[in-house]
């Protein structure tokens, strides 16, 4: 199984976050994407600010990698208005897919007219531009009820809304910034995955974070997820191990 073709290679630290310089930082995401380039992962994922650069580096080099950003990170309270404004300018920098944090704290407090709306308007936004959107629903943060109720909701407001175009859609576990408190972990994990398959219908599952080892990407696959997010993308391709740095 070629596993490359599931992985979005990942990089989303700030400079404030990893102790790098702001150049240190343009350099980590330029060898995130020769190593994708190199391996044939499908997407790296990075920062919106970074999206037209390496949009731009990855035609010069003739690849035909795809390029992937965040949306409302990592908290998902920003308001629908700045989240639609944000994956617009991703959008016009020529980025290919957009990963929105759903606003999970609303969705907590039962504000479901005002996740949905969301939903709506910024899924549309995407599929109009023949972009794929993935949405993080931030699984540390959820019971194991809260992760069927959410991924149930997506998909029902998928179905009704976006008949046809579901291949379209993600249901994604996690930031990999989540806070989480006695070393629980804060990606995806095999438990919360099968929920969210269980519950997804046919919007495909994407696992972000946790995902260390090829062996554990294979489990991952098996399960039926159709992409990982990873900052070890080469050692998930079976072809490196992880930086002891690694944290998604």
């Amino acid at each position: 199984m070629n596993v490359e073709n599931f992985l979005d290679s990942t990089y989303l630290k700030l400079p404030e976050q990893s102790g790098l310089t702001t150049e240190e930082t343009r350099k980590k995401v330029i060898e995130l994407t020769d190593e994708a380039i190199n391996y044939h992962f499908f997407e790296v994922m990075i920062r919106p600010e970074y999206v037209h650069f390496i949009k731009n580096y990855i035609k010069e080099k003739s690849a035909s990698v795809k390029v992937g950003t965040v949306i409302g990170f990592h908290e998902g309270t920003a308001s629908v208005e700045a989240k639609l404004a944000e994956a617009e300018k991703a959008i016009a920098d020529g980025v290919d897919e957009l990963d929105f944090v759903i606003n999970f704290e609303k969705f907590k407090a039962n504000e479901l007219a005002y996740v949905k709306d969301e939903f709506l308007k910024c899924t549309a936004l995407a599929l109009k531009h023949h972009k794929t959107a993935k949405w993080i629903i931030e699984i540390a943060a959820l019971t194991d009820e809260q992760i069927a109720s959410i991924t149930s909701h997506i998909r029902q407001w998928a179905e009704e809304s976006f008949a046809g175009r579901e291949q379209e859609i993600f249901v994604k576990s996690s930031t990999g910034f989540y806070k989480t408190e006695g070393g629980k972990p804060n990606g995806a994990t095999p438990e919360a995955i099968k929920i969210m398959i269980a519950h997804a219908g046919k919007l495909p599952v994407k696992a972000a974070g946790g995902v260390r080892t090829h062996q554990e990407a294979l489990d991952m696959i098996a399960l039926g997820v159709k992409r990982i997010g990873t900052s070890s993308a080469l050692a998930l391709s079976g072809k490196g191990t992880a930086p002891s740095s690694a944290g998604y």
